[in-house]
Formats: C-alpha cells, sequence, structure tokens
C-alpha cells in the first residue's frame, strides 16, 4: 500500500501502523476476496490515504485503549473493503447495463461448396468494420499470388494456409460483429462434404442460418440436386435447432447472371418446396434476397435501383438485426455443452450456454464424469466478463479439473440439476437414406452426433414404427407388434444405446440437447429426437 505522499506527520505514520496491523489481522477469506488475490486491487490513492489519516488521527487518544485500537482497526477495515468493493463492482454494474443493451445471436453460414460462404461473411466483417483497408490489401496480394483474385474476401475467415491454398474451408470459422441492436457470432461452416462432421459441430451452436446459394449458372444446380450439399446442410440446420433461415442468392452480378429476375426467380422457386418439406414454414421462418458476396452489394446497405430495379426489400443487415428467434432460460438449470478445452493457467472450455447463467465464482458439475469445479474467471470473445447468459459462446475457465479430464462433448451444469448421462435412450427417428443395400434393423450401427457429442452407437430395439398419416387420425392407438425393419422415409420409435456413457436430455426438456443425426459413411442417414431417458441416477432402463 502507497504511503500517504510526503506530509510525514504523525498521523500518517499512525495510519500505517494501524494499517499494517489491520493486514495481519485481516483473516485470509477476507483478503482473498472472491477467490481472486488483491495483489490485483489497485494500490490506495493518495486521497484516501489521506482520509484515513484522518479518521486515525481524529479518533488516536494520547494513550489509546486495546478497544479503541480495535475499533480503530475495524473501521479501517470496513472503509477499505468498501474502497475495494467499490472500486469492483462499479465498472461492472456499467458492463452489465452495457451488455443487456444488445442481445446476442449465433449465425452459422451453410451451403454447398464455392458458394460464397467465407467470402460473404469476409464481407460482412469488412463492411461493418472489423477488418481495416491495409489487411484487405494484403489478402489481395496474398490471392493475387495464388492467381485465385476473387477468393480475396474469403481469407479474412478462410485464416489456415491448407483453406487458403485449396479455397475450401474445413474448420468452423469464427469471428464477430454488431449491427444497431445485435451482436453477431459469425460461424463459417465448411461446405465440402468431407467436413460434414464439422458443419455439424458448428450449426447446432447457432442460433439462426444464413444458406448461401450462388447464383451462377450451373453451380446453383450442382449444389441443389442429389449428392449436393443444398439439400444435406438445410435439412441437418433443421435438426440442430437452426430456427430462422436466410436463404441469400449470392454471385447475383456475375456475368451470367447479371442481377437477373428470372434467374432469382427460378432458384426461389426451386428452393421453397424443398424447405417446406424439410420442415420450415417459409412464411414465417424464412427470408429470401439477392446479393454479391464479393463487392458486398445489398449487404450493409440497400442496392441500388441502377444496379438491380426490381428489388424492393431489405439489405442482409436489415434482416438479420429484425429477426426474432425463440428466448433461452436465463433462470433455468446451467446447461453448457463443451466443444473444445485448453490449458492456461487453469482448465479453459469452450462452449455455448443453453440454458441458466454462468457467474464468477459458481460451483458448477462437469458431467458425465462428475467432477465438482469452480469457476474463476469467463470471457467472451471482446474480454473478460462477471456473469454469462444463455446463447453466449464462452471460454470458461474452471479450478477442480484437470485439462486431459475434459473431453469434448461433456456438459457443464448445475450442481442441483445435473444433466442426465446415460448409455441408452428411446427416441423417435425419420430414415433420410439408407446406404444401398441397407436395411435399418435391431443391430444396425451408425455415427450419433448429439450437441457435441459424436459417438459409435447400436440401434438395440425397434418399439413402433409410426405410420404419420393414421398418427394424426388415432394417436393414442398403438400398433400390436413391434417392426422387425424399416425403409426409408419411415419414421419409428426406436433405442440407441453406445458404448460411453454420454450427456443426454429430453426433447421436451431441453431441445439442443435431445436432437440428433445419425450418419453412415459420411452420409447422413435419420434425424431424430430424444423421446424417453433411463430413470435418474441410472444409465440404462
Amino acid at each position: 500500500m502507497s504511503t500517504p505522499g510526503t506530509s510525514g506527520s504523525q498521523a500518517a505514520g499512525a495510519s500505517e501502523d494501524a494499517t499494517g496491523a489491520l493486514v495481519e489481522a485481516l483473516p485470509h477469506e477476507a483478503a482473498n476476496v472472491d477467490g481472486w488475490e488483491r495483489d490485483d486491487a489497485e494500490p490506495m490513492s493518495v486521497d484516501s490515504g489521506a482520509a484515513l489519516a484522518e479518521v486515525v488521527a481524529a479518533d488516536a487518544s494520547p494513550a489509546p485503549r486495546a478497544e479503541g485500537v480495535k475499533g480503530i482497526q475495524s473501521s479501517l477495515q470496513s472503509l477499505e473493503l468498501k474502497a475495494n468493493v467499490a472500486a469492483q463492482e462499479d465498472p461492472q454494474e456499467v458492463e452489465d447495463e452495457v451488455e443487456e443493451t444488445k442481445r446476442h445471436l449465433n449465425v452459422v453460414f451453410i451451403g454447398h461448396v464455392d458458394a460464397g460462404k467465407s467470402t460473404a461473411g469476409g464481407q460482412i466483417l469488412f463492411l461493418s468494420g472489423q477488418v481495416d483497408d491495409r489487411t484487405i490489401q494484403k489478402y489481395e496480394k496474398e490471392a493475387k499470388d495464388k492467381s485465385r483474385e476473387s477468393w480475396y474476401m474469403a481469407y479474412i475467415m478462410d485464416t489456415n494456409e491448407e483453406e487458403r491454398v485449396k479455397g475450401k474451408t474445413v474448420e468452423v470459422g469464427r469471428a464477430h460483429f454488431e449491427t444497431e441492436h445485435t451482436r453477431f457470432t459469425i460461424l463459417d461452416a465448411p461446405g465440402h462434404k468431407s467436413y460434414v462432421p464439422n458443419m455439424i459441430s458448428g450449426a447446432s451452436q447457432a442460433d439462426i442460418g444464413v444458406l448461401v446459394i450462388s447464383a451462377r449458372k450451373g453451380e446453383f444446380e450442382t449444389g441443389y440436386e442429389r449428392g449436393g450439399q443444398t439439400r444435406e446442410h438445410v435439412l441437418l440446420a433443421k435438426t440442430l435447432g437452426v430456427a430462422k433461415l436466410v436463404v441469400v442468392i449470392n454471385k447475383m452480378d456475375e456475368p451470367t447472371v447479371k442481377w437477373s429476375k428470372e434467374r432469382y426467380d427460378e432458384i426461389e422457386t426451386k428452393m421453397v418446396p424443398f424447405l417446406k418439406s424439410s420442415g420450415y414454414n417459409v412464411k414465417t421462418d424464412v427470408q429470401f434476397l439477392p446479393i454479391s458476396g464479393l463487392v458486398g452489394t445489398n449487404m450493409k446497405t440497400k442496392i441500388d435501383k441502377s444496379i438491380c430495379s426490381w428489388w424492393d426489400g431489405p439489405c442482409l443487415f436489415e434482416v438479420l438485426d429484425c429477426i426474432e428467434v425463440p428466448l433461452h432460460d436465463p433462470k433455468g438449470p446451467v446447461r453448457m455443452p463443451i466443444i473444445d478445452k485448453y490449458k492456461d493457467m487453469g482448465t479453459v472450455v469452450m462452449g455455448k450456454i443453453e440454458s441458466g447463467t454462468i457467474r464468477e465464482g459458481d460451483s458448477l458439475m462437469v458431467m458425465p464424469n462428475k467432477s465438482h469445479v469452480k469457476v474463476i474467471g469467463l470471457s467472451l470473445d471482446e474480454g473478460k466478463v462477471r456473469r454469462a447468459g444463455p446463447a453466449e459462446n464462452v471460454r470458461v475457465k474452471l479450478s477442480g479439473v484437470e485439462e486431459e479430464d475434459v473431453m469434448a462433448g461433456f456438459v457443464l451444469s448445475s450442481t442441483a440439476n445435473p444433466v442426465g448421462t446415460v448409455t441408452e435412450f428411446n427416441t423417435q427417428l425419420k430414415i433420410l437414406e439408407l446406404l444401398d443395400n441397407a436395411i435399418f434393423t435391431a443391430g444396425y450401427k451408425a455415427v450419433l452426433h448429439i450437441h457435441s457429442v459424436v459417438e459409435e452407437c447400436e440401434i438395440v430395439e425397434l418399439i413402433e414404427e409410426i405410420d404419420m398419416k393414421k398418427k394424426k387420425a388415432d394417436p393414442k392407438k398403438k400398433s400390436k407388434r413391434k417392426p422387425l425393419f424399416v425403409k426409408n422415409g419411415a419414421v419409428v420409435v426406436c433405442r440407441i444405446q453406445v458404448n460411453n456413457l454420454i450427456c443426454v436430455e429430453n426433447f421436451s426438456d431441453f431441445p439442443q440437447l435431445g436432437r440428433f443425426t445419425l450418419r453412415t459413411e459420411g452420409k447422413t442417414v435419420a434425424v431424430g429426437k430424444v423421446v424417453e431417458v433411463p430413470p435418474a441416477g441410472s444409465p440404462t432402463f
């Protein structure tokens, strides 16, 4: 603690002695407020030191009795603690107020390979001022050297060398930007079919999706037809809980398109029936708009009538800013599926909070291995915070668990109401497309993707096949016998078993922890939801 300047008065000396005694007398818990060492507190200023000296001078009698000293110490202690608490809390209250003024949304960019997802994402960051002109010039030169002049915007999102050389996104890129009312995290998902598992991990964190479609002749058709990624991505997005979709028809400035209304209408007409069949309500959940990701037309500002006379709708930023998404419960039990972890003066886990609020100092549990942990630090990508609510992508620093004991797929949950851990559960499955000659029956093996878990699984029992037509007529009447097998397009209730304990919840309780996909040999064969889990405390039925 700094001495109160050069006054050198006896009062100041008394202040120092009494304060020294006070620090020794302070119990360790008080000196270590909220688990943070006090050496990060600012040194006491001259003014507060002088004020302290005055208090001591006023209270000090020529021969103070023991009670007097105690009185001085307690008043000093309360003064000092108040000063520290004020120093720690005030900026935080302001910070919380700022935090709550803007909502936060996760946007995933999906679509066929080469539709222009990374370029559109890069352009958004450039237009919202997240990237400066010098960086863009550097990327332009780099792309030119690789004879790929039109790729320079994608370099903002595709940061590693492999992605830049091939021009294909591999990992899910992350970035942040803000509009007037909303803070966004962009998740740039890979479009290539080899990297669909990475796309699944990106989409499972998203609230809204931007489906990028290339208007260039031949490119839309390739992406949309059988085997193209446009269809698979839309289905996966719906399954993974992306409630709203913005369909941007990109490359409208291309010489084969030239902002043609006919081409735009043709793509919209083909997409609408497919989006309906995937489960989207086209009137309320889907919005179409034309853009050019490379030059940024109709993204931040509305398109000029001289370029495109027929478009009267909003631009991309306006659509994203006004989009309504279902709210999560900030007071519910904590649920945060872990997508990644690393060591940094402790164990740091990353993920999206699906329910509840995490605060510094909270005691939580890492499931399924039941490790009791304490939150010693929280940061959003912009910096440290004291608390974070639902839909935020956070990094949480934990004490009480080693980094090697945490895996992607584990869930950070509240101790009072921990997430269920099971090795089997009942599901309602929709079979999309089985591989050639495959029969969906007991014994069928696949890879299960549920929130951030990727686990091999086996169908151990088919319980009943649901006839969607008859179901509407009489939902109570159950089929008399269990089916032996089912074909493409069937909806079936079945029991799935995995080898290791995993964290799942009933879809009706926590949709994000209860919806999943089954994949085999690089193809999505079924999508489903968890309808029943074993009783609490038991991993099996």
